[in-house]
């Protein structure tokens, strides 16, 4: 039996040998079990996350603990996913350290979204090789809560993410990878430093998000659907392969100001999104056309006094009116669109569903209705829930909030929305605890508000009064 001080300490390449012969583990091939012996490599690699005591360190794969050690030492909390349970039971008697949680499940089947519950995130690990690929492609979803990502991978992965246009190893991956981060290559190691030795050397990469307007305004799907009908055939000419996305392929190389005859892998990220523009241009870059619409400008009692142009109202810092839908589909989930760049207040934060002011001559109700089909092309019955005074959270504005559910997806309007996704509520509460700065202020009083009235609903039913529905006629179902 191996003594305490070998288990908490750095362990030699005879020490993993018998730690893997008393845990009766026999390193799997097909698991990615090859344990990394070198020391000096295991505290260079997290080094470089520049871990501090305030991260929530995702580590994957931490086998018998080369990283954890270290990681441990810097302070941080670690969660550690461990698909072996031997190896997980071992984890947890080498450390004996409450920053250190331990889930033995397939990192396939974690939900990375829970992760936004922590405001910093990082994630490190010795990837295996057989589903780095889609392990990458999970836990960097957008919207991911993760910050910097330090990662050992097959060498020819870790060039194929790092690669550079008019390169063999550019490609889809590269792209869709580097669209929302960019990477960089630190190193190359070794197939010696491991045991047993795998038949490839691998390398570390690192990972950072992009700054959200770093990049043109795009379309991210139809972005997504070119590259990938770009590369399904790298010998053809792209004007080929595009055929169905542009009729006149002359017109959008020129446009570009690329040859005709080019291939996928010759253009950059910025040609690439460039190219999306350029088949399906974006609608909207300006929110000017709104400036002078006219709202309701009321007292403290949520009485009119008046009117005047939105521009006015939000720089006088006017009490006004305003709507917020929470639209849920059948799972329970919520949707919640990240507000356009283009706003002129709270630009890329997530938001409610839907969120609208109140117009001159409108009333919340008919606002609630327009608001849903304007931005979502949606036509539901919808749930008065609370109403919320007018404060500094609310940017001034008294709101009523609404709640009604989808069967199918909402259609966002691009004008209105940058992206839309549904999450379960559990991580909104989660998300808004640890980084409230995600969202614009008056949602979160709004999902509050939700929160607390469906924790009493038991005591204080909701009256049938309270219900309409998209067309206007009464409904209590």
């Amino acid at each position: 039996m191996l003594d305490h001080t070998a288990r908490s300490g750095s362990m030699t390449l005879s020490e993993i040998r018998a730690t893997l012969k008393e845990i009766r583990v026999s390193p799997v091939k097909t698991l990615g079990q090859n344990f990394l012996h070198d020391q000096n490599l295991a505290r260079w690699i997290v080094d470089q996350a520049q871990i501090t005591a305030e991260d929530y360190v995702v580590e994957i794969g931490p086998g018998l603990g080369a990283l954890t050690r270290f990681i441990l030492e810097k302070g941080a909390h670690v969660l550690a996913i461990e698909k072996d349970a031997r190896l997980a039971e071992f984890l947890r008697s080498r450390f004996a350290d409450e920053r250190l949680e331990i889930i033995h499940t397939d990192a396939l089947k974690f939900d990375p979204r829970v992760l936004f519950a922590h405001r910093y995130v990082k994630l490190i690990g010795n990837l295996p090789y057989n589903i780095s690929s889609p392990l990458l492609l999970k836990f960097l979803e957008q919207p991911s809560p993760i910050s910097l990502c330090l990662l050992m991978l097959q060498k020819e992965m870790a060039v194929r993410l790092s690669a550079s246009p008019g390169t063999h190893d550019y490609g889809a991956l590269t792209l869709r990878i580097q669209l929302h981060h960019r990477v960089k290559y630190l190193r190359s190691v070794p197939a010696s430093v491991f045991l047993p030795r795998p038949d490839v050397d691998s390398a570390v990469v690192q990972l950072e998000p992009r700054d959200a307007i770093e990049l043109p305004e795009h379309d991210d799907e139809l972005l997504l659907n070119l590259i990938r009908v770009g590369f399904s055939q790298r010998r053809k000419q792209l004007g080929k392969l595009l055929q169905n996305y542009a009729n006149d392929w002359n017109a959008v190389a020129s446009c570009l100001n690329i040859d005709p005859k080019v291939r996928a892998e010759e253009l950059s990220l910025l040609q690439w999104i460039a190219l999306a523009n350029c088949i399906a241009p974006p609608r909207c870059q300006e929110m000017n056309s709104t400036a002078n619409e006219q709202f309701p400008v009321v007292d403290e009692k949520d009485e009119v006094r008046g009117h005047a142009a939105r521009s006015e109202v939000h720089g006088n810092n006017f009490r006004h009116r305003a709507v917020h839908i929470l639209i849920f589909n059948r799972a329970g989930d919520l949707y919640l669109q990240r507000r356009s760049r283009w706003k002129d207040r709270h630009a890329l934060k997530w938001d409610s569903s839907a969120a609208g002011h109140v117009a001159a001559g409108e009333s919340y109700d008919e606002t609630a209705r327009r608001e849903l089909n304007e931005e979502l092309g949606l036509d539901v019955p919808l749930q008065r829930i609370v109403k919320l005074p007018a404060s500094s959270r609310t940017d001034n504005e008294f709101i009523w909030s609404y709640r009604g559910v989808v069967s199918g997806d909402p259609i966002p309007n691009k004008c209105e929305i940058e992206r839309g996704v549904f999450f379960a509520p559990a991580v909104i509460d989660g998300w808004t605890s640890a980084r409230p700065d995600d969202f614009a202020p008056a949602f979160v009083e709004c999902w509050k508000a939700y929160r607390g009235k469906m924790n009493s609903k038991r005591e204080e039913p909701i009256r049938p009064e309270t219900f309409f529905v998209a067309n206007g006629a009464a409904s209590t179902a």
